[in-house]
C-alpha cells in the first residue's frame, strides 16, 4: 500500500512516474501488505530515483574489478583513502570524498574488501548520484568504510518483512558456516528483482546459486542449508530529502 498525505494512492494515480523501473517498484509498493507513506510525491520519486542508482551502483561495482578479501587482508587506493589497522578505510584529509568513493569504481585492482563494506560502498555511490556531488562533498566530508558503519548523514535501519523491493539489501545467513571462514557465515545482497541479487565475491546471481555457493563453505557434517532472511536493510530516504 502506498500513502501520500495519509491518503492511499494507486499506482494510475502516479501518471507522472513513467520509467519502467520505477513503475515496477511501483507495482510493488501497492500490492504488498506493508505500508509505504510519504509526506510528498517529490519524496516518494526520490527513493525511487535512490532504489534505481542503488541497483546501478550495484551493477557498476560488480564491473569494476574489485576483490574480495577479509579485514585482515583489505586494501584500498592510498592516494585517497588511509587503511586502518582494523581493515578499514578513512577518507584523507583535503580529498573531494565524491572523487574518492567513485575512484573505487575507476580503479576497482587497487581495492579489496569484505561483503559488508561493499555495500556500504553501494549505497554511498548511491547517495552520491541520487543527490549531486556538490552536497555529497559537504555531508561526507570524512567517509569511513568498514562493515555496517555508516557516516550519520546515511543512516540505515533493518525491518523484518518477505516484502522485497528493488533497491533493497537483503542478507543470506549460512548457520552452518565453516569456522575456518568465518567471512562466509552470511553475504550480503542488493535486490534486483525477479530473483537477481547482487553479493560482493559472488557476482550478480539468483538466490540459489547463492545458497549454493555458502553451503560448499560449511563446517564437517552440517546440518543447515544457508538462507535468504526476512530481513531488510534500507536507507532512511527521508533524512536525505530534506
Amino acid at each position: 500500500m502506498i500513502k501520500i498525505n495519509h491518503q492511499v494512492v494507486e499506482p494510475g494515480d502516479l501518471k507522472g512516474i513513467t520509467k519502467p523501473g520505477e513503475r515496477n517498484i511501483i507495482k510493488l509498493m501497492a500490492g504488498y501488505h506493508s505500508t509505504f507513506e510519504y509526506g510528498s510525491i517529490n519524496q516518494l520519486e526520490f527513493e525511487l530515483l535512490f532504489r534505481i542508482n542503488t541497483m546501478k551502483a550495484a551493477q557498476e561495482l560488480n564491473k569494476s574489478g574489485v576483490k574480495f578479501t577479509t579485514f585482515t587482508y583489505a586494501f584500498c587506493n592510498k592516494t585517497y583513502w588511509d587503511r586502518l589497522g582494523n581493515g578499514g578505510f578513512l577518507l584523507k584529509p583535503n580529498v573531494s570524498p565524491s572523487v574518492a568513493i567513485l575512484d573505487i569504481l575507476k580503479n576497482g585492482k587497487l581495492y579489496a574488501f569484505e561483503c559488508s563494506t561493499a555495500i556500504a560502498i553501494v549505497l554511498y555511490i548511491a547517495t552520491l548520484y541520487s543527490i549531486g556531488r556538490q552536497r555529497f562533498d559537504v555531508l561526507f566530508t570524512r567517509i569511513y568504510l568498514m562493515g555496517w558503519q555508516f557516516d550519520e548523514d546515511l543512516p540505515v535501519y533493518n525491518i523484518y518483512s518477505d516484502d522485497f523491493l528493488p533497491g533493497d539489501i537483503l542478507h543470506f545467513n549460512n548457520p552452518d558456516f565453516d569456522p575456518k571462514q568465518p567471512h562466509w557465515r552470511a553475504e550480503n545482497v542488493v535486490y534486483f528483482g525477479d530473483d537477481k541479487y547482487y553479493g560482493h565475491g559472488v557476482g550478480i546471481q539468483p538466490a540459489s546459486t547463492i545458497i549454493n555457493f555458502l553451503n560448499k563453505k560449511r563446517m564437517s557434517n552440517p546440518k543447515n542449508s544457508a538462507y535468504l532472511m526476512n530481513m531488510i536493510t534500507r536507507p532512511y530516504y527521508l533524512s536525505l530529502t530534506s
